[in-house]
């Protein structure tokens, strides 16, 4: 049989990549003659510029060191494609990992923004850009003030500490927004790879939805949201109910301003990696993310994998599994394994490769 592995990252375990081997190696162990091929995917979050990497050849990784998101210098790297565009990963510059603490008001995009204007000089024509994995609810301030907006970061701002009312934030300190500065776009556009349909505002927006992982309180979100609708208010031509707008922290909101186009990222990595082909000569297809649960089905990896597989054999290893698979044809979850194995759920995080192999041993078994 011809055996299709594609899936995510398992988010702060292991990569794509990573996975996608472990599953395929337990599967060849049970299943040795079977014709294996891999696509690590992504959906503009963690791990999409290592999808794009694995997948194109030519391309070139570019480092560079920019702001992280507390305002310490962080080492990065974007991608130059052969065609001229390049990809830029929020995630690598200003996301959670980046944090050893939580800074749910002094968080910032600059460095993804620093990012972009790097490979702009450097004369990409074109601009793949993942979003997932903000660290900040910064509504896009700190990426366009990066790139030339000027009136952003006169007070406020990473490491400000706090003012009489309460801790600061980039968006505390705008001044007269000027876009004389403001970078143009390349000539072949900016395209953002977004999972996230979230509106900028609202008890569906950025603060209301993401700011919790991101460490905002429920006593603060009132705030954040506040900030929020006076930044948007600064951009009466942009509107903030834009599904993607509320992404990673409003950066949506903020590419909005720039004139960039959101697209579903899952969908689109998957155009650019060619996927729908390589399913279409499958026999078996395999994906997976770290948690299987409600989110799922709006445009995760594990969704759109599924879906294009339609009329194939689908199954599904994750790490922990919190909705129906009823889609699927067989699912193994990490944590199941692990507890079956070791005793120990938690060891399913500690050492997600191990049972990865495992799962695609079980789900070879059941071809």
């Amino acid at each position: 049989m011809h055996v299709v592995v594609a899936p995510d990252s398992f988010k702060g375990t292991a990569t794509a990549a990573a996975v996608a081997t472990a599953i395929a190696d337990g599967w060849l162990a049970a299943r040795p003659d079977d014709t294996v091929t891999l696509l690590p995917m992504a959906d503009g979050g963690e791990g999409t510029l290592d999808a794009f990497a694995a997948a194109v050849p030519g391309s070139q990784r570019m480092p560079v060191t920019v702001t992280g998101p507390a305002g310490a210098p962080v080492d990065a790297e974007w991608l130059a494609l052969p065609d001229g565009r390049a990809v830029v990963e929020l995630a690598a510059t200003s996301g959670l990992p980046l944090l050893s603490t939580l800074e749910p008001d002094t968080a910032q995009t600059t460095g993804f923004g620093e990012a972009i204007a790097a490979a702009l000089d450097a004369g990409a024509t074109g601009l793949v850009l993942g979003i997932g994995g903000s660290a900040s609810t910064d509504g896009g301030a700190g990426l366009l003030g990066a790139l030339g907006l000027g009136g952003v970061g006169k007070g406020g701002g990473a490491g400000s500490g706090s003012g009489s009312t309460g801790p600061v934030s980039l968006l505390d300190g705008l001044g007269e927004l000027t876009t004389a500065a403001l970078r143009p776009l390349p000539p072949l556009g900016v395209t953002v790879l977004t999972d996230v349909t979230s509106p900028l505002l609202g008890p569906t927006g950025a603060a209301a939805v993401f700011g919790p992982q991101k460490g905002i309180t429920p006593d603060r979100v009132a705030v954040h949201e506040a900030r929020l609708a006076a930044w948007a208010a600064r951009f009466p031509d942009v509107d903030p109910t834009t599904p993607g707008a509320g992404a990673a922290g409003g950066a949506g909101f903020g590419l909005l301003v720039w004139g960039a186009t959101l697209a579903r990222g899952a969908g689109a990595v998957a155009a650019v990696l060619g996927l729908p082909d390589v399913v279409a000569a499958a026999d078996v297809v395999i994906t997976g993310e770290g948690r299987f649960d409600g989110q799922s089905a709006a445009g995760k990896v594990a969704s759109v994998v599924c879906a294009m597989a339609e009329g194939r054999r689908r199954m599904l290893v994750a790490g922990a599994i919190d909705a129906p698979v009823d889609d699927f044809d067989a699912a193994a979850s990490l944590t199941v394994i692990a507890t079956q194995t070791t005793g120990e759920p938690s060891d399913a995080m500690a050492d997600p490769l191990r049972f990865a192999r495992i799962a695609g041993q079980r789900l070879a078994a059941r071809a």
